[in-house]
Protein backbone atom coordinates (compact mmCIF):
# COMPACT_ATOMS: atom_id res chain seq x y z
CA UNK A 1 0.00 0.00 0.00
CA UNK A 2 1.19 3.41 -1.02
CA UNK A 3 1.53 6.73 1.34
CA UNK A 4 0.51 9.63 1.51
CA UNK A 5 2.20 12.50 3.31
CA UNK A 6 0.21 15.20 4.53
CA UNK A 7 1.55 17.94 7.10
CA UNK A 8 -0.31 18.56 10.59
CA UNK A 9 -1.98 21.68 10.09
CA UNK A 10 -3.91 23.13 12.97
CA UNK A 11 -6.69 26.26 12.17
CA UNK A 12 -7.18 28.96 14.30
CA UNK A 13 -9.77 31.50 14.33
CA UNK A 14 -10.01 30.92 10.40
CA UNK A 15 -6.15 30.16 9.28
CA UNK A 16 -3.73 27.38 8.86
CA UNK A 17 -0.87 26.91 10.46
CA UNK A 18 1.25 23.55 9.36
CA UNK A 19 2.63 22.71 12.90
CA UNK A 20 5.58 20.85 10.97
CA UNK A 21 6.46 24.14 9.05
CA UNK A 22 7.01 25.78 12.50
CA UNK A 23 8.45 22.82 14.21
CA UNK A 24 11.48 23.24 12.08
CA UNK A 25 11.60 26.97 11.66
CA UNK A 26 12.11 26.93 15.69
CA UNK A 27 14.87 24.02 15.34
CA UNK A 28 16.54 26.14 12.54
CA UNK A 29 16.46 28.95 14.65
CA UNK A 30 17.93 27.45 17.66
CA UNK A 31 20.54 25.13 15.49
CA UNK A 32 21.91 29.02 14.43
CA UNK A 33 21.55 30.58 17.47
CA UNK A 34 23.76 27.51 19.13
CA UNK A 35 26.31 28.02 16.42
CA UNK A 36 26.72 31.29 17.26
CA UNK A 37 27.10 30.79 20.83
CA UNK A 38 29.41 28.82 20.45
CA UNK A 39 31.35 30.41 17.50
CA UNK A 40 31.73 33.71 19.94
CA UNK A 41 31.88 32.48 23.47
CA UNK A 42 35.13 31.76 23.44
CA UNK A 43 36.45 34.64 21.12
CA UNK A 44 40.34 34.18 20.92
CA UNK A 45 42.72 36.23 18.56
CA UNK A 46 45.88 34.27 19.02
CA UNK A 47 44.16 30.79 18.66
CA UNK A 48 40.34 30.65 17.68
CA UNK A 49 38.56 27.52 17.75
CA UNK A 50 37.33 25.82 14.68
CA UNK A 51 33.84 27.10 14.69
CA UNK A 52 34.75 30.75 15.35
CA UNK A 53 37.37 30.58 12.54
CA UNK A 54 33.94 29.10 10.55
CA UNK A 55 32.17 32.44 11.57
CA UNK A 56 34.88 34.04 10.45
CA UNK A 57 34.92 33.33 7.32
CA UNK A 58 31.14 33.41 6.94
CA UNK A 59 31.50 36.85 7.72
CA UNK A 60 34.08 37.81 5.30
CA UNK A 61 31.83 36.18 2.53
CA UNK A 62 29.02 37.79 3.12
CA UNK A 63 31.21 41.07 2.89
CA UNK A 64 32.28 40.25 0.00
CA UNK A 65 28.99 39.90 -1.39
CA UNK A 66 27.54 42.95 0.28
CA UNK A 67 30.49 44.15 -1.63
CA UNK A 68 29.86 43.65 -4.96
CA UNK A 69 26.46 44.61 -4.79
CA UNK A 70 27.37 48.30 -2.80
CA UNK A 71 29.56 50.70 -1.50
CA UNK A 72 30.47 48.94 2.23
CA UNK A 73 29.86 52.36 3.45
CA UNK A 74 26.44 51.68 2.83
CA UNK A 75 26.52 48.38 2.67
CA UNK A 76 27.61 47.52 6.77
CA UNK A 77 25.01 48.46 7.73
CA UNK A 78 23.57 45.28 6.20
CA UNK A 79 25.90 42.71 6.95
CA UNK A 80 24.36 40.86 10.26
CA UNK A 81 21.35 40.66 7.96
CA UNK A 82 23.66 38.81 5.19
CA UNK A 83 25.03 36.87 7.69
CA UNK A 84 21.40 35.78 9.45
CA UNK A 85 20.26 35.17 6.36
CA UNK A 86 22.51 32.98 4.79
CA UNK A 87 22.96 31.13 8.12
CA UNK A 88 19.23 30.44 8.88
CA UNK A 89 18.44 29.17 4.65
CA UNK A 90 21.26 27.02 4.43
CA UNK A 91 20.73 24.65 7.74
CA UNK A 92 17.05 25.33 7.24
CA UNK A 93 17.71 23.64 3.77
CA UNK A 94 20.01 21.18 5.18
CA UNK A 95 17.86 19.93 8.00
CA UNK A 96 15.55 17.66 5.06
CA UNK A 97 18.56 15.96 3.95
CA UNK A 98 19.77 13.44 6.47
CA UNK A 99 16.43 11.87 7.74
CA UNK A 100 12.43 12.53 7.81
CA UNK A 101 10.15 11.89 10.74
CA UNK A 102 6.61 9.97 9.96
CA UNK A 103 3.76 9.41 12.04
CA UNK A 104 1.18 6.84 10.24
CA UNK A 105 -2.52 7.73 11.21
CA UNK A 106 -4.77 5.60 11.19
CA UNK A 107 -8.06 7.47 12.55
CA UNK A 108 -9.72 10.96 12.20
CA UNK A 109 -7.82 13.52 13.65
CA UNK A 110 -9.90 16.90 12.51
CA UNK A 111 -7.14 18.79 14.64
CA UNK A 112 -4.36 17.90 11.90
CA UNK A 113 -6.54 17.92 8.98
CA UNK A 114 -7.37 14.71 8.89
CA UNK A 115 -11.00 13.84 8.61
CA UNK A 116 -12.64 10.34 8.54
CA UNK A 117 -13.43 11.36 4.66
CA UNK A 118 -9.96 12.16 3.79
CA UNK A 119 -8.75 8.62 5.44
CA UNK A 120 -11.69 6.80 3.52
CA UNK A 121 -10.25 8.71 0.31
CA UNK A 122 -6.91 7.34 0.85
CA UNK A 123 -8.40 3.74 1.45
CA UNK A 124 -10.20 3.25 -1.45
CA UNK A 125 -7.17 4.52 -3.43
CA UNK A 126 -5.22 1.55 -1.95
CA UNK A 127 -3.29 4.29 0.16
CA UNK A 128 -2.41 5.22 4.14
CA UNK A 129 -1.67 8.68 5.32
CA UNK A 130 1.13 9.93 7.43
CA UNK A 131 2.05 12.80 9.17
CA UNK A 132 5.23 14.95 7.42
CA UNK A 133 6.98 16.30 11.29
CA UNK A 134 10.79 16.84 9.99
CA UNK A 135 11.53 18.44 6.50
CA UNK A 136 13.54 21.40 5.76
CA UNK A 137 11.53 24.37 6.43
CA UNK A 138 12.02 25.92 3.48
CA UNK A 139 10.40 22.92 1.42
CA UNK A 140 7.36 24.72 2.73
CA UNK A 141 6.07 27.53 0.01
CA UNK A 142 4.47 29.64 2.70
CA UNK A 143 7.68 29.47 4.71
CA UNK A 144 9.98 30.45 1.70
CA UNK A 145 7.20 32.98 0.55
CA UNK A 146 7.16 34.67 4.02
CA UNK A 147 10.88 35.30 4.25
CA UNK A 148 10.54 36.89 0.69
CA UNK A 149 7.70 39.21 1.60
CA UNK A 150 9.84 40.52 4.40
CA UNK A 151 12.65 41.17 2.47
CA UNK A 152 10.51 42.40 -0.37
CA UNK A 153 8.88 45.42 2.11
CA UNK A 154 11.79 45.90 4.16
CA UNK A 155 13.56 47.01 0.35
CA UNK A 156 10.77 49.20 -0.81
CA UNK A 157 10.76 50.54 3.22
CA UNK A 158 14.55 51.68 2.40
CA UNK A 159 14.12 53.15 -0.89
CA UNK A 160 10.81 55.00 0.49
CA UNK A 161 12.73 56.54 3.12
CA UNK A 162 16.38 56.74 2.35
CA UNK A 163 16.28 57.54 -1.58
CA UNK A 164 12.80 58.63 -1.70
CA UNK A 165 13.31 60.54 -5.17
CA UNK A 166 15.30 58.17 -7.45
CA UNK A 167 13.01 55.22 -5.70
CA UNK A 168 9.88 56.65 -7.18
CA UNK A 169 11.54 57.80 -10.50
CA UNK A 170 12.34 54.48 -10.80
CA UNK A 171 8.68 53.69 -11.61
CA UNK A 172 8.47 56.00 -14.76
CA UNK A 173 11.87 55.27 -16.19
CA UNK A 174 13.02 55.48 -19.09
CA UNK A 175 9.84 56.75 -19.98
CA UNK A 176 5.93 57.16 -17.81
CA UNK A 177 4.40 54.02 -20.19
CA UNK A 178 6.71 51.82 -18.36
CA UNK A 179 4.89 52.08 -15.56
CA UNK A 180 2.61 48.98 -15.51
CA UNK A 181 6.46 46.79 -16.53
CA UNK A 182 8.14 48.62 -13.65
CA UNK A 183 5.51 47.43 -11.05
CA UNK A 184 5.12 43.45 -12.55
CA UNK A 185 8.84 44.01 -12.11
CA UNK A 186 8.62 44.24 -7.93
CA UNK A 187 6.44 41.66 -7.81
CA UNK A 188 8.22 39.09 -10.14
CA UNK A 189 11.09 39.79 -7.80
CA UNK A 190 8.96 38.25 -4.66
CA UNK A 191 7.69 35.60 -6.68
CA UNK A 192 10.87 34.90 -8.09
CA UNK A 193 12.66 35.20 -4.59
CA UNK A 194 10.38 32.91 -2.48
CA UNK A 195 9.74 30.27 -5.21
CA UNK A 196 13.19 29.45 -6.42
CA UNK A 197 14.59 28.33 -2.86
CA UNK A 198 10.73 26.33 -2.51
CA UNK A 199 11.47 24.71 -6.06
CA UNK A 200 14.83 23.30 -5.55
CA UNK A 201 14.87 22.43 -1.86
CA UNK A 202 11.42 20.59 -2.08
CA UNK A 203 12.06 18.61 -5.37
CA UNK A 204 15.04 17.80 -3.45
CA UNK A 205 13.65 16.30 -1.11
CA UNK A 206 10.72 14.70 -3.01
CA UNK A 207 13.29 13.00 -5.38
CA UNK A 208 15.12 11.80 -1.66
CA UNK A 209 11.64 10.27 -0.50
CA UNK A 210 11.52 8.03 -4.34
CA UNK A 211 15.03 6.94 -4.65
CA UNK A 212 14.85 5.85 -0.59
CA UNK A 213 11.71 3.92 -1.79
CA UNK A 214 13.93 1.88 -4.12
CA UNK A 215 15.14 -0.15 -0.94
CA UNK A 216 18.52 -1.47 -1.32
CA UNK A 217 19.21 -0.35 -5.14
CA UNK A 218 19.16 3.17 -4.04
CA UNK A 219 21.69 3.61 -1.39
CA UNK A 220 24.23 4.42 -3.86
CA UNK A 221 22.08 7.23 -5.41
CA UNK A 222 21.39 8.60 -2.20
CA UNK A 223 24.46 8.71 -0.75
CA UNK A 224 25.39 10.83 -4.29
CA UNK A 225 21.67 13.05 -4.51
CA UNK A 226 22.47 14.14 -0.92
CA UNK A 227 26.08 15.32 -1.40
CA UNK A 228 24.40 16.80 -4.64
CA UNK A 229 21.73 18.32 -2.70
CA UNK A 230 24.14 20.20 0.06
CA UNK A 231 25.61 21.71 -2.95
CA UNK A 232 22.38 22.80 -4.23
CA UNK A 233 20.76 24.19 -0.58
CA UNK A 234 24.49 26.28 0.02
CA UNK A 235 24.12 27.72 -3.68
CA UNK A 236 20.32 28.47 -2.81
CA UNK A 237 21.21 30.22 0.48
CA UNK A 238 23.88 32.44 -1.78
CA UNK A 239 21.56 33.29 -4.34
CA UNK A 240 19.15 34.77 -2.08
CA UNK A 241 21.24 36.41 0.48
CA UNK A 242 22.96 38.15 -2.84
CA UNK A 243 19.48 38.45 -4.37
CA UNK A 244 18.28 40.50 -1.42
CA UNK A 245 21.80 42.62 -0.98
CA UNK A 246 21.26 43.74 -5.04
CA UNK A 247 17.72 44.77 -4.16
CA UNK A 248 18.56 46.86 -1.62
CA UNK A 249 21.56 48.40 -3.16
CA UNK A 250 18.96 49.40 -6.29
CA UNK A 251 16.98 51.17 -3.76
CA UNK A 252 19.87 52.93 -1.88
CA UNK A 253 22.80 53.39 -4.76
CA UNK A 254 21.59 57.24 -5.57
CA UNK A 255 20.91 58.39 -1.28
CA UNK A 256 24.03 60.05 -1.10
CA UNK A 257 23.19 62.16 -4.07
CA UNK A 258 20.29 63.59 -3.23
Amino acid sequence: MNCMHESPIVTLGGIQFDLAAIIMIVVTCVIVFVLAKIGTSRLSANNPGKMQNFLEWVVDFVQGLIGKTMDMKKGKSFLMLGITLIMFIFVGNMLGLPFGIVTEVHTPRPWLGITEAKLHAAEAAGKHIELAWWKSPTADVSMTMGLAFMIIVMVHYLGLTRNTHHYLKHYVEPHWAMFPLNVIKEISKLLTLGLRLFGNIYAGEVLIGVIIMAGAWGIIPLIVWQGFSVFVGAIQAFVFTILTMVYISQVIEHADEH
